[in-house]
């Protein structure tokens, strides 16, 4: 089996469409499976443009896909795990994947960064060919330029590959991102050093019941604390605070660190390996961040305060 993944930088509808006709045209006629996960307007772009064909092909609007970095890597390998075995021999299993990168925070983009290079270790051993469209009428430029690092190779039609001399190896460019310095604890934060698990788990779930999440909530931040508490080792530090909209747990494990630079992005399989407890911390969080140096690891795990789900669950429709 053989992956690819690339990157498509468009300007214009037209731009768009000269890439994505092509890649999805070329994969009905030999019988690949397709999946299209873009914005809203390009989804009626495309569909327009393939008629009849448009049947023919998995459709999903961008956001459909999870707004976490760990729910759109599962989703692509279990869209493999299904449809891969109705692939021709020798032929893909093709997505075409478009992330929203408008809006996000430095720390979010970098995260997702974190996990465009990733997918290049996670799709290696499958025949997926992934086309990451990039829009530079609304992308940031910096995002379009890390894309560059991110992708092996680049393509306008839809068909052909041209390499990415700023490609970066993976392991370099997560490397790169886990050494990017956590958030600062606030004077204030609470804190503690936990020899045990058990005592991690009663000090997480007591201070976030005490800033406000349901029972349940804070026993589930305590379950992804216990994991990544789990991989590092304790002793740990634990240092929790609330900031506007979020309440981040700080897992700090001096002389630890976390190796594998994809670990948690895919869901356990039949084997246990060390990494698992990290895709059901994933999960549990809005955003799970690693920060590796010299003196150790820390991992900071970030949910929505009390008043940001009260605010999101009282949404009217």
């Amino acid at each position: 089996m053989t992956s690819i993944h690339q990157a498509a930088v468009y300007g214009s509808d037209r731009r768009f469409l000269a890439m994505a006709l092509p890649f999805v045209l070329d994969g009905l006629a030999k019988g690949d499976p397709v999946m299209v996960a873009t914005t809203s307007a390009n989804l009626e772009l495309l569909g327009s443009a393939l008629g009849r064909d448009g049947r023919l092909v998995d459709y999903a609007e961008t956001a459909f896909l999870g707004r976490r970095t760990v729910e759109r890597a599962t989703a692509f390998h279990r869209y493999w795990q299904r449809r891969g075995p109705e692939a021709p021999r020798g032929g893909h299993v093709r997505i075409l994947a478009e992330p929203v990168w408008a809006g996000r925070a430095p720390a979010d983009v970098r995260a997702w960064q974190r996990m465009e290079s990733g997918l290049n270790l996670l799709l290696r051993p499958t025949n997926v060919w992934m086309i990451c469209p990039y829009d530079e009428r609304t992308a940031d430029p910096g995002v379009v330029a890390t894309a560059r690092r991110t992708h092996p190779t680049l393509s306008e039609d839809g068909v052909s590959m041209t390499p990415c001399p700023e490609y970066t190896d993976p392991a370099g460019f997560i490397g790169e991102c886990d050494s990017f310095p956590p958030l600062e604890p606030p004077d204030d934060s609470a804190a503690a050093r936990v020899e045990t698990l058990h005592a991690l788990r009663v000090f997480v779930t007591g201070h976030a019941s005490f800033m406000g999440l349901s029972h349940d909530r804070a026993k589930l931040l305590s379950v992804a604390a216990y994991e990544v508490a789990t991989l590092l080792g304790p002793p740990v530090t634990v240092r929790m605070w609330e900031r506007l909209g979020a309440i981040t747990c700080h897992v700090d494990r001096r002389g630890g660190r976390v190796a594998d630079p994809v670990a948690g992005f895919l869901p356990p399989g039949s084997v246990a390996c060390p990494g698992d407890g990290l895709w059901i911390a994933r999960q549990l969080c809005d955003r799970l961040d690693i920060h590796n140096d010299q003196g150790g690891c820390v991992i900071q795990l970030h949910v929505p305060s009390a008043r940001a789900e009260e605010s999101w669950q009282s949404r009217s429709y």
